[in-house]
């Protein structure tokens, strides 16, 4: 089973919304398994400020009506934050396999690419190694190498984020 295959039956049981698979064919074992989209929806908190009423004063052994606490202050109005800066529009290389992911193409060697590198279309970005098989990964668009989002010889997930890229 080549990695054209593998990725053809991934797309296959996307389509199919199969969630987890598993083929063994000779000495070939693949199996399969994604997960939905983790979605944890919290309530709104709602706070109200409390403020105890003050004891009842007592006059001639009768007890006078209790006198409600002034509000708070507003906050200040200096105190509001700048608005922020748009988020920066970066482009994530994900892992098309599951594998190992190693930077260089072997140990000791400088690594493919480095934050602050410029890449091409096409260019090797890593290595991911499947079934001892190693798979050259490479820039789907022309940009800066931002950030390498994995460790050299961490085992990663298909689908995984590799490295965020700024457009050129």
């Amino acid at each position: 089973m080549n990695l054209k295959e593998i990725r053809e039956l991934i797309e296959f049981l996307k389509a199919q919304d199969i969630a987890e698979f598993e083929l063994e064919r000779g000495d070939v074992k693949v199996r399969i398994k994604r997960g939905g989209e983790a979605s944890v929806h919290m309530p709104e908190a709602r706070y109200i400020a409390m403020h105890p009423a003050p004891p009842a004063a007592v006059t001639n052994g009768t007890a006078a009506a209790p006198v409600a606490a002034p509000p708070p202050p507003p906050p200040p109005a200096a105190a509001m934050p700048a608005p922020a800066a748009p988020p920066e529009e970066l482009h994530t290389v994900r892992s098309p396999i599951v594998g190992t992911f190693y930077e260089a193409p072997s140990p000791g060697a400088p690594p493919f690419v480095k934050p602050g590198d410029v890449v091409s279309v096409g260019q090797v970005l890593c290595i991911v190694e499947a079934m001892k098989l190693m798979n050259e990964i490479e820039s789907d668009i022309a940009g800066e190498i931002v950030k390498r989002l994995v460790t050299n010889g961490q085992p990663i997930e298909y689908g995984q984020p590799l490295f965020a890229i700024r457009k050129a």
